[in-house]
């Protein structure tokens, strides 16, 4: 049957509310502002944020810069991408570009390094995996994280930032070893 848009609709709801309903609604409103009431808290106390700085930089001058990290301290290539091994305690660098995450990084467990991030192209977003480690990657900004790694192994980088075509083959990798390990010797893996 054909109603138009002006016949009211059929039933009672313009009765007030059942003492039930409510209660159930002011629960909902109450945890509501108290949610709300905890968006700045978590912000200036919560764990969430990442500990960075953010500068802004041209692109071609963040290429530039992995460039020089790249011959300066590269130790061999992983399936054709520079694999480095920069000392512990530096600042390391890492590209986002579609459809590549450069170089491959090479760290010690427990030395603290100052991680820079930046895109050259579009929006990426760097996921450590099988970390919960999330993060925007922009254009035009160096993000600055301090991290320690704390187990070795190898851990993928993922896109988790749709990029493109070849958004699905955007993976990169870090590979930690023991504060022990021997240096990487010179030469193609």
């Amino acid at each position: 049957m054909y109603a138009p848009g002006t016949t009211p609709p059929q039933g009672v709801w313009w009765k007030p509310a059942h003492r039930s309903e409510k209660i159930w609604f002011t629960i909902a409103f109450v945890w509501c502002m108290i949610l709300f009431a905890m968006m700045p808290f978590w912000h200036l106390r919560g764990g969430q944020n990442p500990s960075g700085t953010r500068s802004t930089v041209e692109p071609t001058a963040f290429a530039e810069r992995v460039q020089e990290f790249i011959d300066t301290y590269q130790v061999g290539e992983d399936n054709g991408i520079p694999l480095v091994e920069p000392p512990p305690g530096s600042d390391i660098y890492l590209q986002a570009r579609m459809w590549s995450w450069t170089p491959v990084l090479r760290l010690r467990a427990g030395a603290e390094y100052t991680l820079h991030l930046s895109s050259l192209d579009v929006n990426h977003g760097f996921n450590l995996f099988p970390f919960n480690v999330n993060f925007q990657v922009v254009p035009g900004y160096d993000y600055a994280l301090r991290v320690t790694p704390t187990e070795a192994g190898e851990f993928q980088i993922v896109c988790n930032e749709f990029c493109g075509v070849g958004h699905h083959l955007m993976v990169g990798k870090v590979i930690v070893v023991p504060a022990d390990a021997p240096a990487a010797e010179g030469g193609d893996r």
